[in-house]
């Protein structure tokens, strides 16, 4: 019994360690499970509704217009911070929260996003008003789910 409930502390932790592993490497697989890394989130991607991005470490691109100056990322959390273009169609100029997890076994969809906060006057505002609840992608995003991204080709 007291192996049992060893384990049942164990597992949990194993899992949320092997799910916050990071590096520049592309993903790879370990013990059966693929560990996807920042780099995954960079590159050329379309959502589930039909929105296409172009994601790099400085600029959060949602075509055809809306435009978010990355000015840092937080791998360990899973979230960036970016200001909001000055051009873009509403709340120009103003701070974003960008939350984000990986998915298993949702493919082609790897992972999703969350625009946790879109219009915060300052960037601290945005890193600490709110942040999604990845336990629950599916209501997680202020109600809703994140939206899902898979990689272009």
């Amino acid at each position: 019994i007291t192996r049992h409930l060893q384990m049942k502390k164990i597992l949990p932790i194993t899992g949320l360690l092997l799910f916050l592993v990071a590096c520049k490497a592309p993903a790879k697989t370990t013990d059966n499970q693929t560990i996807l890394t920042l780099s995954s989130v960079t590159g050329n991607f379309i959502d589930d509704y039909g929105i296409r991005y172009s994601i790099s470490d400085k600029l959060w691109m949602q075509h055809p217009n809306i435009k978010y100056h990355i000015i840092r990322w937080n791998d360990k959390e899973k979230y960036l911070i970016a200001r909001n273009d000055t051009n873009n169609p509403s709340e120009a100029g103003l701070y974003t929260r960008i939350d984000y997890m990986f998915f298993q076994h949702m493919e082609p969809f790897t992972w999703g996003f969350c625009l946790t906060v879109y219009n915060a006057k300052t960037e601290k505002e945005a890193a600490t008003k709110a942040q999604a609840d990845r336990q629950n992608p599916k209501i997680g995003c202020g109600g809703f789910p994140f939206s899902r991204i898979k990689r272009l080709e």
